[in-house]
């Protein structure tokens, strides 16, 4: 007897849905499997794979002068030293992102560099990758004598003063690396001149006389510059210094007095001799400042251009100039001390004045010159003859501007 129609509908549709969830757990095509597990294989190997580092510059014999950049790919950067065989390291900064990090300081010639950088992988693995690069060794070495000395007590007018072996033809890259630092902040300037030696020089001062008890440091991070024609840096330079007590002397060459004034009030005043009118022999005029208390010392006028006029030993020298003028005892010359000037160029005063006098003084004290009949005044390199210059002349006198 044949099932009514309505029963073989039930019962296939009973099988279709035993049927169905065998269907859902019947393994996948070849094809597919192997689609999926490359994929994950894939997925797992990025994940355990460290960060790639990049270092420029790299090898050996590479120039100097260039800052180190290293980069990471895959990753960022946690640390990075570059160092030298010394341990002296070039610090730098990590960008925001984490994938660079560039040194703030340039590379020096004759260096070799270990690098080693940090980083971390996007999963999380952190690894170390070490390299290292050697700069080529200078071909001409700039050295600098600077001034005044580190830990010394100097006078109101004192500038910073570096002078350089060879030529500066790079000016601006040079004043960039010099840095001052001034315990209340005065405001001053850079001047590049010429030294009376001829060689490059450059000054710091301030707009004004510094007050004093002003703490003054120079860090001249020179090492790696490239100073043009006259070569590179192979050093930094530092010296800190302290302002003392502000000290005068007011010399009026046509009264033939000095007048020594200590935080604005007269200590002494005495009678001087200065250069005879009229010539060579003349004194120079405007601010100088006092360079170095020397002593005792030999003058010899042929190493001024003045012939065989003298060669003494003279006592409690201060010298003043480059170009030979000091002011020193001079008992030669007694008869003519504040009644006419008579001198080779220089301020001579008695004995017991001098003596006085040369135990009052520091190097950094200025000098103000007036007189008539001089010979000019004094220049920027001729000394420290830089407070002749206006200050927006002696701004403009930067290679920064």
């Amino acid at each position: 007897m044949e099932a009514p129609l309505s029963h073989i509908r039930v019962r296939i549709a009973a099988v279709a849905v035993l049927l169905a969830p065998l269907a859902a757990c019947s393994p996948e095509s070849g094809s597919d499997a192997a689609a999926r597990s490359a994929g994950h294989g894939s997925t797992e190997a990025a994940r355990g794979r460290p960060a790639t580092v990049t270092v420029v510059p790299e090898g050996r014999g590479v120039r100097a002068g260039e800052t180190v950049k290293v980069t990471a790919a895959g990753g960022t950067l946690t640390s990075v030293t570059v160092a030298d065989a010394d341990g002296h390291a070039l610090r730098g900064t990590v960008s925001a992102d984490g994938a660079s990090w560039v040194s703030r300081r340039k590379s020096a010639p004759g260096t070799s560099y270990t690098v080693t950088a940090t980083t971390a992988a996007e999963a999380g693995t952190r690894s170390t990758t070490t390299s290292v690069f050697t700069t080529a060794r200078a071909d001409k070495v700039n050295k600098v004598d600077w001034r005044p000395g580190a830990n010394t007590t100097v006078g109101i007018a004192q500038p910073v003063s570096l002078v350089f072996d060879h030529p500066v033809t790079d000016r601006a890259e040079v004043e960039k690396q010099l840095k001052i630092t001034t315990s209340d902040r005065t405001e001053g300037s850079w001047g590049w001149m010429k030294d009376w030696s001829g060689r490059d020089r450059v000054d710091w001062r301030p707009k004004e006389y510094w007050k004093p008890g002003t703490k003054v440091t120079l860090e001249a991070e020179l090492n790696g510059t490239d100073s043009g024609d006259g070569g590179w840096f192979v050093r930094d330079y530092s010296t800190t210094f302290t302002i003392g007590a502000s000290q005068v002397a007011e010399v009026d060459l046509d009264r033939k007095l000095l007048t020594f004034e200590r935080d604005g009030r007269t200590v002494r005043t005495i009678p001087v001799s200065g250069g005879t009118p009229g010539g060579d022999k003349r004194s120079w005029r405007g601010t100088a400042v006092l360079m170095a208390k020397e002593g005792r010392s030999n003058m010899n006028s042929e190493t001024v251009g003045l012939g065989d006029s003298y060669d003494k030993m003279v006592n409690h020298s201060m010298r003043l100039t480059w170009s030979g003028m000091y002011a020193h005892a001079a008992p030669w010359n007694h008869q003519w001390f504040g009644k006419a000037n008579m001198s080779s160029g220089c301020l001579g005063m008695s004995d017991a004045d001098a003596a006085w006098f040369y135990g009052q003084v520091r190097p950094g004290d200025p000098f103000e010159i007036t007189g008539r009949d001089t010979k000019g005044t004094v220049a920027p390199g001729n000394g420290f003859g830089n407070w002749n210059v206006p200050w927006n002349r002696w701004q403009a006198m930067s290679a920064l501007r």
